[in-house]
């Protein structure tokens, strides 16, 4: 995370003002609200951070496929969530922003047709295919702008993409000691360039629409430069 967007982003969580949500996903509430400019696109740099994880995921009815899949060819944004998650600065607050940026994405030139989204549940064990289908209710079925609600096998599955990843969850106990659906876990979002690899990570208090959008267009740009540098490279 980039460490001059530190002081804004969270004087914006601090300041607790509102933004804009959609009709299909409510701002949860208790989420932080922001207000401060991003930067313009372009005039900064993402430089990459790690190489996505990969690892064998299902999707609907599908059989199994490789996570990278998922995370090369496009603009990514991936999350980890889970279904039944209520923590309004977790799962909810990531679903609400992916929908802001869905709807917005597909009304900017410079992004229609180069972003995916991209939620992994957590917990496989309760989260089958056809529960994450059902979570994703029309975002899992439209082909506007894809947005895919993964699932694994098992935590066997899951745990190597989640270290990969830096991502950490715990299953929260009840008072007798004996373990709950519940999750304990930091909110992350991670933006994946065309390559796969890793150029930004969020978590709640950066998790600002506008600035994600800005981030996106940044790489846009940046593939178009690399798309015109080529092109005019002369022949060696």
């Amino acid at each position: 995370m980039r460490g001059g967007r530190a002081i804004g982003a969270m004087l914006a969580f601090v300041a607790g003002i509102a933004g804009v949500p959609s009709a299909q996903a409510q701002w949860p509430s208790g989420a932080p609200r922001q207000d401060f400019v991003a930067p313009a696109p372009g005039s900064y740099a993402l430089p990459p951070i790690q190489p996505a994880a990969d690892g064998w995921v299902l999707e609907g009815n599908r059989l199994p496929r490789r996570l990278s899949t998922y995370t090369h060819g496009a603009l990514t944004l991936l999350s980890f969530v889970y279904t039944y998650c209520s923590d309004p600065i977790g799962c909810p607050l990531a679903y609400a922003t992916f929908d802001t940026i869905k709807r917005r994405a597909l009304a900017d030139p410079a992004l229609r047709g180069r972003v995916r989204l991209v939620s992994l549940s957590f917990d496989p064990l309760n989260d089958t295919p056809e529960a994450m289908r059902a979570y994703g209710g029309e975002h899992a079925r439209s082909t506007e702008l894809r947005w895919h609600f993964l699932t694994t096998y098992s935590t066997k599955f899951l745990k190597p993409i989640l270290d990969d990843f830096g991502q950490d969850v715990e299953i929260e106990l009840d008072a007798s000691g004996a373990p709950t659906r519940a999750r304990t876990h930091m909110l992350k979002v991670f933006l994946l360039d065309r390559q796969g690899q890793v150029r930004e990570i969020y978590s709640a208090a950066f998790l600002h629409p506008d600035v994600i959008l800005n981030d996106l267009r940044t790489l846009a740009l940046e593939s178009a430069s690399k798309s015109l540098a080529k092109v005019r490279l002369p022949p060696g």
